[in-house]
């Protein structure tokens, strides 16, 4: 089984932007829905937006809606979270997720998990 590597983390100010990715090693990412959840301190993971293996279909959460978008290149194996207007209730260690075939918004559905990486909103 492959890997994904999260990275592109850092701390950033309210209304910065970040641009955080997902790449895979030893497995196509064409093949796979791409999901990015999230984890703050002290609270549950949340799911924060899913793409399709064409990148045909995508689903947000109310909470980014219209300040997150999820690109990939599939001949590069990567998949980007553009974090636009951040916020720092968007801080949080962000980690992506693979699975075959359709998209969910539902965490266990993901055999394939990144590290995770550290975004911090602050002033």
């Amino acid at each position: 089984q492959g890997e994904l590597v999260d990275s592109g983390g850092g701390l950033v100010h309210p209304g910065d932007s970040l641009t955080l990715s997902c790449t895979a090693s030893g497995l196509a990412l064409e093949y796979y829905a791409i999901a990015w959840f999230r984890r703050a301190p002290g609270l549950a993971q949340e799911f924060v937006g899913t793409v399709s293996w064409n990148g045909g279909v995508s689903r947000y959460a109310d909470s980014v809606k219209g300040r997150f978008t999820i690109s990939r290149d599939n001949t590069d194996n990567t998949v980007y979270l553009q974090m636009n207007s951040l916020k720092p209730e968007d801080t949080a260690v962000y980690y992506c997720a693979a699975k075959l075939t359709t998209v969910s918004i539902y965490s266990h559905e993901y055999p394939i998990w990144g590290q995770g990486t550290q975004v911090t909103v602050s002033s």
